[in-house]
């Protein structure tokens, strides 16, 4: 959509407006330790910094916006109107949740997207500056259906071995070995 529509010409939804507001409760960017400020994108809501531009998503909104479109479209049209800062890459560090304190784990998203976010399994997700953006487009290509697709053919992989490896039964290395000599063994009466 173009700055200043009020309705998205492809498919008639309303433009929606970005609020931000910022209170106490919303927890310190784990990245510059300011107060993070409430962001309204079409229902969907977010904190955000104001020094670094991070956003952290809780686990119920992340999910919305990665299965819903046209809200993925709403936070790409305000995280594309910013213009962030870049005064280089953030230095890879674990940081601590913005609800908890503990530190996050870091996780490639989707195993395969190249996207390192920082998880709080139990509060939500933090994304860096170009982070969210990036996770959308995988989606968008179609990343999580080959991620899927890649998963699933490893399922299969693992499974398929298992099987083998019961159909043949417990093998130990001194089975092998025994084998190895009993047939070095006979070998040699006939030579």
């Amino acid at each position: 959509m173009f700055f200043g529509n009020k309705f998205c010409g492809r498919c008639g939804a309303e433009a929606t407006v970005a609020k931000t507001s910022r209170t106490k409760e919303l927890g310190k960017c784990p990245r510059c330790q300011i107060e993070l400020l409430k962001l309204d994108i079409a229902a969907n809501e977010l904190r955000q910094c104001d020094r670094c531009d991070g956003m952290w998503s809780n686990v119920a909104t992340f999910e919305t916006i990665c299965t819903d479109r046209e809200k993925q479209s709403a936070v790409l049209f305000f995280v594309g109107k910013k213009n962030p800062i870049q005064e280089g890459r953030p230095k890879i560090s674990y940081v601590p949740c913005p609800d908890c304190g503990q530190l996050m784990n870091r996780s490639n998203f989707a195993h395969s997207s190249g996207v390192i976010i920082d998880v709080c399994k139990q509060h939500g997700v933090w994304f860096d500056a170009d982070e969210l953006p990036k996770i959308i487009d995988f989606i968008q290509r179609g990343g999580m259906e080959l991620a899927r697709e890649k998963e699933r053919m490893e399922l299969e992989a693992e499974h398929e071995k298992l099987k083998d490896d019961q159909r043949l039964g417990p093998r130990h290395a001194w089975d092998v070995d025994e084998q190895t000599s009993i047939g070095q063994f006979i070998r040699k009466l006939f030579d």
